[in-house]
């Protein structure tokens, strides 16, 4: 089902909504983390077939979290480049550990 959404922060509302489980965003943190780290590698190394990791690394823990914890379709297969710069903010937001409050200000509680 696709939805349509009129900018960045109506689509943030309903990216957060798709993350209600801890577990969920903690698998996003790692792929996302893991994805930046080969990114790095790959341009300090040389090594670039890291570059190729990036993503199947990040997407695929994401899309497992999706499927089989969170129990939703991801929402970067309706839109891809606001999910990106969504995960990226969820990436910065746990990593200053304002998450739960960020769940909290759009009126959701998070689940552990």
């Amino acid at each position: 089902m696709m939805m349509n959404f009129k900018n960045l922060d109506e689509f943030w509302a309903f990216y957060v909504s798709q993350h209600s489980k801890a577990a969920t965003r903690r698998l996003h943190f790692l792929g996302t983390l893991s994805g930046l780290l080969c990114l790095l590698s790959s341009l300090f190394s040389g090594r670039w077939i890291l570059l190729l990791l990036a993503p199947i690394i990040g997407y695929s823990l994401a899309w497992y979290s999706h499927f089989f914890i969170e129990g939703n379709v991801p929402a970067t297969f309706g839109h891809p480049f606001w999910s990106f710069l969504c995960d990226l903010k969820m990436f910065a937001l746990m990593l200053s550990g304002r998450m739960d409050k960020e769940i909290k200000r759009l009126g959701k509680r998070p689940l552990l």
